[in-house]
């Protein structure tokens, strides 16, 4: 049976991680960077649909109208997905764990003993720079593969991977 959101929250017995919502948010400029993100993927396709009526007269009326469901869809895509992640995105670090709580349609809590950490990387595409934005990234011990920490400040991002760094150096265990 599923915990209560109350009992997720309460504190761990010592030497037990528990499942519970992060409390740190992303950097507010996650927003326009996925706001962008969303424009570069809606854009190029309504590029081609367009294209593709101009100079394929037998489906000109289908590939309109194919562009036009891509618009509205891609428009609400567009202004609706950005804020929703932004509400659900959160990141916590502390001596024991590292927490996420990530997506919009599908969403995931995660924890991470860091005793199961293996590599902590940072990452940021041309487009993150445009807006002093970094992902870090978590490698663990775990089939579930990494965890990400997108959309944080390049300095808060330089200081969890810091702070990883040295806690994690002095955590006992071989992170399998």
């Amino acid at each position: 049976m599923p915990e209560s959101p109350a009992a997720a929250a309460a504190p761990a017995e010592p030497g037990r991680l528990r499942l519970r919502p992060p409390r740190e948010r992303v950097d507010r400029r996650a927003v326009a960077w996925w706001t962008a993100q969303s424009v570069l993927t809606v854009v190029p396709l309504l590029a081609v649909l367009a294209a593709c009526a101009a100079f394929i007269e037998p489906a000109r009326f289908w590939l309109l109208l194919a562009a036009a469901a891509v618009g509205v869809l891609g428009l609400a895509y567009v202004l609706v997905m950005p804020r929703w992640r932004y509400r659900v995105h959160r990141w916590e670090v502390t001596d024991d764990a590292v927490y996420t709580a990530s997506g919009w349609l599908w969403q995931e809590w995660r924890v991470a003993p860091m005793s199961r950490i293996q590599t902590v990387d940072s990452g940021r595409g041309p487009v993150q720079r445009m807006f002093g934005l970094t992902s870090v990234t978590v490698t663990t011990a775990s089939a579930a593969g990494p965890i990400s920490i997108d959309g944080l400040a390049h300095w808060d991002a330089t200081e969890v991977v810091d702070r990883l760094t040295e806690i994690t150096q002095q955590t006992q265990g071989d992170a399998t």
